[in-house]
């Protein structure tokens, strides 16, 4: 069993930075990726990014791509995504997943066995 808990969202400006922190805790992260899934009101969750935590190979969706940096902590157990140059579609709520997807399932839910509770970032005009 995995518990994760994700942390350091918060209500920002446009164009403002915030990182947010997942502890991914219970059991050895090697072999695992733990990802970043957003959803906004009214809207599906999506995926953000994700990184191997063995590897530290890091993946992102388009929209993620330039502004958003995954990176890990192994001595914390923790995953960390900054995010820069927040935009107000970016508000959300954010969650951690952790789980063995192969690469072209990285977006897939299914194959997160993990998740936190969500932490929201919302980014005013």
């Amino acid at each position: 069993q995995v518990q994760v808990v994700e942390t350091g969202g918060g209500l920002v400006q446009t164009g403002a930075s915030l990182t947010l922190s997942c502890s991914a805790t219970g059991r050895t992260l090697s072999g695992y990726k733990l990802a970043w899934f957003r959803q906004a009101p009214g809207k599906d969750r999506e995926f953000v990014g994700a990184i191997s935590w063995s590897e530290r190979r890091t993946y992102y969706a388009d929209s993620a791509k330039g502004r958003f940096t995954i990176a890990r902590d192994n001595a914390k157990d923790t995953m960390y995504l900054q995010m820069t140059g927040l935009k107000p579609e970016d508000t959300a709520v954010y969650y951690c997943a952790v789980g063995r997807p192969i690469l072209s399932a990285l977006r897939d839910e299914q194959f997160y066995y993990y998740w936190g509770q969500g932490t929201q970032v919302s980014v005013s005009t």
